[in-house]
């Protein structure tokens, strides 16, 4: 939003800005694209630079709408990154040249451990993991689709089961 808000003027920003965040927050990718579809045509002449940066990160400005409704604002926002490396910063501005890889990847450790205790508290139900489950296949289908492999596993192949937790 800050790019958007830094190629358009003043007095057009808050409806377009508005319009941006309704097409952000929609309730299913389709509609998102149908939302930009009408930015693209009602601010295109008006605010090309606006309009192509906008676009230019489109797809994965609304990657959070494949997952649960409920876990979609955790994944839209870099506020969880943000937090997580609130500590590294610090220790790194105190002794910026004192660290190596073995440090460095200590520190790292420990920002995802922290995060890993904040996701405890987020649920999830039986739905929203099979949400995930079909949102896992169709990116590996997109996956293979777009590099060119085979969609179907030959009957030779392996079929390991990668996980035995359910909880993964």
């Amino acid at each position: 939003m800050r790019n958007l808000a830094a190629k358009a003027p003043e007095d057009l920003w808050p409806e377009f800005k508005a319009r941006a965040q309704a097409v952000y927050q929609a309730p299913s990718r389709a509609i998102a694209r149908d939302l930009a579809e009408g930015v693209v045509a009602d601010y295109e002449g008006k605010l090309p630079s606006a309009v192509a940066c906008f676009m230019d990160d489109f797809e994965a400005a609304i990657a959070h709408l494949r997952m649960p409704v409920t876990h979609r604002r955790a994944i839209r926002t870099t506020n969880l990154l943000e937090r997580l490396f609130v500590e590294e910063r610090r220790r790194l501005k105190i002794i910026p040249n004192a660290f190596g890889e073995k440090p460095v990847l200590k520190l790292m450790f420990g920002a995802m451990a922290r995060a890993a205790e904040r996701w405890r508290a987020v649920r999830i139900t039986d739905f929203e993991r099979r949400q995930m489950a079909a949102v896992r296949t169709e990116l590996d289908h997109e996956y293979e689709a777009r590099n060119g492999l085979k969609t179907k596993p030959s009957q030779d192949a392996d079929q390991t089961k990668l996980s035995s937790s359910s909880q993964t």
